[in-house]
């Protein structure tokens, strides 16, 4: 468990907040610009001195105000990815890796090493220059010289923004396989939905240096009290695992606890982990189960909660068997239907709107 409690005062913006983290896990920082995101990785790493500070991690106290207890950066056991790479350009990637591990025990770096190493898709580009590199390919050597550290936390401060599409579409499947592999708690500073939704095992929702909200993905992303809910781009995401394939219309399903989903044929194997990404503009609801409908997805659910927004629109929470959905739909067909918390109806959801990718969430 990761314990943080940090009040700062820029002026014009003061940071104060008290977060108890997983320890292990992504946690992505995600808000606006200006929401006290970097501010926060910045106390963590004793780069930024705060008016009150407790940090504490894994039972080992790095800070407490009170105690007059505060370790220095460089003696914090972690790992920094910036923005930029920021590596050694007269150093080859191999020694941009091994840059700073001389002080590990050498058998258990070594190790670390080459499986790091793997784990990134570096292993031909360990002799050139950064200079020789791609955008992509600098951010994971820099990745992989925070990991050679043996850190026991890992800050990310929007390592992707300075990356073109191509270029993150290249690195975030690495990322992904981090995720899954990397036994140490990583927080991961973006704006950036599509990296959160992919990314995240934990959220912690930030505006003007204040938590607004904190929990694992799903929990986050389906409250219709937070704004996120009531953006054009809101959705839910669902655990789910791969079950079947249909070669014949090259279709796969997907099963949760409670129901299956067909989605479009996905490159894995039966049993796999998959994550499911539904849009909340893309779910209808209905009050009988349709007959009739070019939708395959079409499932049992009950209204949970019921919220208005801007511009005649209503978000709907619903559950379906043991996963959270959000839909968008017209006040008018709100009345309609005379929709109401605790109704048993029926939604339907387009399969096009239905993203996935093979990882786990929380």
């Amino acid at each position: 468990m990761m314990h943080c409690q940090f009040q700062v005062d820029y002026g014009s913006f003061q940071l104060a907040l008290d977060l108890k983290l997983p320890n292990r896990g992504v946690t992505v920082l995600f808000g606006d610009s200006g929401s006290g995101k970097t501010s926060l990785l910045r106390c963590i790493a004793g780069l930024q001195t705060a008016q009150y500070g407790h940090l504490q991690i894994n039972g080992k106290l790095w800070q407490n105000s009170d105690k007059g207890v505060f370790l220095p950066a460089h003696q914090r056991p972690l790992g920094y990815v910036f923005q930029q790479a920021n590596l050694f350009p007269h150093l080859t990637v191999a020694e941009n890796i091994q840059f700073g591990i001389k002080r590990l025990d050498k058998t258990t770096a070594k190790a670390n090493l080459g499986e790091l190493i793997a784990l990134l898709g570096i292993e031909d580009l360990l002799n050139r220059l950064p200079d020789k590199l791609s955008g992509g390919e600098q951010q994971r050597v820099a990745i992989a010289r925070a990991l050679a550290l043996s850190p026991e936390i890992l800050l990310m401060d929007e390592p992707l923004a300075a990356l073109d599409f191509k270029r993150k579409q290249e690195i975030l499947p690495y990322l992904q396989n981090l995720q899954q592999r990397l036994e140490i708690p990583v927080l991961y500073v973006t704006h950036s939905l599509e990296e959160m939704l992919q990314l995240a095992d934990h959220i912690v929702l930030m505006n003007q240096g204040k938590v607004e909200a904190f929990g694992s993905l799903s929990q986050v992303l389906s409250r219709i009290d937070l704004p996120l809910a009531k953006q054009r781009e809101a959705c839910s995401v669902w655990q789910t695992e791969l079950s079947a394939h249909d070669a014949d219309f090259q279709l796969s399903e997907v099963k949760f606890n409670g129901g299956s989903l067909s989605l479009p044929r996905l490159d894995a194997a039966i049993g796999s982990a998959v994550r499911v990404q539904i849009y909340a503009r893309d779910v209808s609801v209905c009050l009988e189960k349709p007959q009739a409908s070019s939708i395959l997805n079409i499932l049992p659910a009950k209204i949970e909660q019921i919220s208005e927004a801007d511009g005649g629109q209503t978000v709907v929470q619903l559950r379906v068997g043991d996963q959270t959905l959000l839909a968008h739909i017209t006040s008018k067909s709100k009345q309609l239907l005379g929709l109401n918390q605790g109704m048993a109806v029926y939604v339907q959801i387009k399969g096009s709107s239905v993203l996935n990718n093979s990882k786990p969430v929380n």
